[in-house]
């Protein structure tokens, strides 16, 4: 299938923004969840986006460290592409999904990461967002088998 018959980018793929290092954790496939306040209903490919912000605390912790050691932690920027293939909260009491969870938050499932040779600059925004059509051209350069 070629770029120009793929459905429009907003209804296959979405974005979401994650600060750094979190984001780089993400790609490097060692992060399998994302912390949100909210469940999301989307399902399906995401554009992993490094905001401009870094939560510099985090780079001190030793789980976060190590995952991001030698890598470049780019901001504003779009930096791979994932699946979301589910949301859930860990019941109370219960012990966390992975090392990675926050208790309390709802954790978004991510698979199939692919990691950009180049970021590619943009604004993300708050929420699953949907990415333009240019963007998504951007991406599929990078990673041209990348498909709905």
């Amino acid at each position: 299938m070629s770029t120009a018959t793929l459905p429009p980018a907003g209804d296959w793929i979405r974005g979401i923004s994650v600060k750094q290092p979190h984001a780089a954790c993400l790609v490097a496939g060692a992060k399998t969840i994302e912390n949100r306040p909210r469940a999301w209903s989307w399902r399906g490919w995401l554009l992993l986006h490094a905001s401009q912000q870094t939560d510099r605390p985090a780079l001190r912790l030793p789980l976060i460290a190590r995952t991001v050691r030698g890598r470049e932690l780019s901001t504003g920027a779009v930096i791979g592409v994932a699946r979301l293939t589910g949301c859930h909260q860990d019941p109370d009491g219960s012990l966390p999904c992975t090392e990675w969870a926050q208790p309390g938050a709802w954790h978004l499932e991510v698979s199939d990461v692919q990691e950009l040779a180049l970021p590619i600059p943009a604004r993300g925004q708050l929420g699953p967002w949907r990415p333009t059509e240019d963007l998504v051209a951007q991406v599929l350069q990078q990673l041209p088998d990348l498909r709905p």
